[in-house]
């Protein structure tokens, strides 16, 4: 056999802040995110800060706020900067001619997140935004019309900017309770129609400014940060269970492979240790309780001990997750001696790079595959994986990404061989992203990664014109031959 299951879901991925815009619009509330400037490679994006004296406070690395932020230090926008999150693409006023370009590649899945601030503005409402419902009931229900399933990204990165700032996001308690709100919410509007939803994104990754609060980003404070986290899943799980029986509840995992530098058996032994810094977010919330490295991965950290309510073990194990899903773009090498939780790793001598010196490693995704349903023995769910790009249009839009093609034809080729050959469980492939949005990592969009371009530029210039490139026709035919078809 070379097609796929039946039931396969194909389709895309976006992100609110980096695809939705609307900023402002319909009761929306500021979220964390929307204090992140535009940045490029050689200038990394930061979030704006300020003392009450005027002085700015200036960022020590992209994403992360000088550590630590003094307490009485606020969020500022600036008049000469350039905030992605506000505009997007500006899916807000587009979502019916986006989800039209992808129903006519035969999407039948769509993963987007939903924006917190838009649903609680502050997250401390008692009442939701009606506004804000009613805009994802138009999404759902636009998507209804060509037989698109939602996957749900409850929290992608951020939160409402008030409950950030006025319990330090997650490091405290308070904000599972506004999380679980939230989430009530979303199941009892929209859970007569999905059925899949994930509870947080890159868990293992995010951290700074929106997951885990203003100040204070990492150490203690943030594994303390990420067990509430942990606990807030295991409670939405639950209760979506209880409200919407047929649901699956996932979690997003950045899981791009990491291999050892060498044959070394040191570098061997750290790259196992990095891999368990994954493991450990995986592990506690897929099995539901925390593994037996647990400890020694928090003493790397600093951290003594996790504070802990007498009822969150028996919360982890009734509420783990369905099925576990992961975000795969590259492979790196880690040695003997790199820091722990060495992100980006090194780079390989034996694979072709992006131009972000992302290396390129098809296989590596078959091996993830089979590494995760090894050890976790639940359905796994691809929902990001893609290629960052300079696309050149010519005088019409148009962009001939072979590049692009190849990149997602040996990937893919490699998915069927983990679910053919290797036999693990699959439900779907959601590429990053469909049409082309703001990069996270760059806050430009000259990274590009959609099937359609947006005519738009780093400072938010354009007409938003989407004209769909080269891969957009060869995905098509992916689709229609359910993966059996890459040429």
């Amino acid at each position: 056999m070379s097609k796929l299951p039946d039931d396969f879901l194909w389709g895309g991925a976006t992100a609110d802040f980096q695809y939705e815009g609307g900023f402002g619009e319909g009761g929306r509330g500021i979220a964390t995110h929307d204090y992140e400037t535009n940045g490029s490679v050689e200038h990394p994006r930061h979030h704006t800060m300020k003392m009450p004296d005027g002085t700015l406070i200036e960022p020590n690395s992209s994403f992360i706020l000088a550590d630590p932020v003094p307490p009485e230090a606020e969020p500022v926008f600036l008049p000469d900067a350039y905030y992605p999150s506000h505009k997007a693409v500006d899916f807000y006023h587009h979502y019916k001619e986006d989800i039209k370009l992808m129903a006519e590649m035969g999407f039948n899945v769509f993963r987007f997140s939903i924006a917190w601030s838009r649903i609680y503005p502050t997250g401390l409402e008692d009442e939701p935004n009606e506004a804000g419902l009613q805009f994802y009931d138009d999404v759902i229900n636009e998507m209804a019309k060509y037989g698109m399933e939602p996957l749900i990204t409850i929290c992608h990165d951020e939160m409402p900017m008030e409950l950030a700032l006025k319990y330090d996001g997650w490091k405290s308690r308070e904000t599972i309770d506004a999380y679980v709100k939230y989430c009530r919410t979303l199941f009892e509007r929209f859970g007569d129609r999905c059925r899949y939803w994930l509870t947080f994104n890159e868990i293992n990754a995010v951290r700074g400014f929106g997951p885990c609060g203003v100040r204070n980003s990492d150490g203690p404070d943030r594994y303390q940060a990420d067990h509430h986290m942990f606990v807030a899943s295991a409670k939405a799980v639950i209760l979506g269970h209880q409200l919407m029986p047929n649901s699956k509840f996932g979690a997003m995992y950045a899981m791009s492979e990491i291999y050892p530098a060498t044959s070394k058996p040191e570098d061997v032994f750290h790259c196992m240790q990095e891999r368990r810094e994954n493991w450990y977010f995986i592990d506690t919330m897929g099995r539901g309780y925390y593994p037996s490295f647990a400890q020694e991965v928090l003493s790397h950290h600093g951290v003594k001990e996790i504070k802990m309510a007498a009822e969150d073990e028996q919360t982890l194990l009734d509420g783990q997750l369905d099925f576990i899903s992961f975000s795969y773009y590259r492979s790196n090498t880690v040695k003997a001696g790199d820091p722990w939780f060495n992100v980006g790793g090194d780079s390989n001598p034996y694979l072709k790079q992006t131009p972000w010196g992302w290396g390129i490693d098809p296989l590596g995704l078959r091996y993830c595959m089979n590494e995760i349903y090894d050890r976790i023995q639940k359905p796994i769910f691809i929902v990001e994986n893609g290629l960052g790009a300079v696309d050149q249009p010519d005088e019409n839009g148009y962009v001939d990404d072979d590049y692009r093609i190849a990149y997602l034809r040996e990937h893919l080729q490699a998915m069927k061989d983990a679910i053919l050959i290797d036999k693990v469980p699959c439900l779907g492939y959601t590429m990053w992203a469909p049409i082309d949005l703001v990069s996270l990592s760059t806050g430009e969009m000259k990274k590009r990664y959609g099937f359609v371009y947006v005519d738009m530029d780093d400072l938010g210039h354009g007409t938003l014109k989407r004209v769909p490139k080269k891969s957009f026709g060869w995905m098509k035919k992916v689709i229609e031959s359910n993966g059996e078809d890459l040429s």
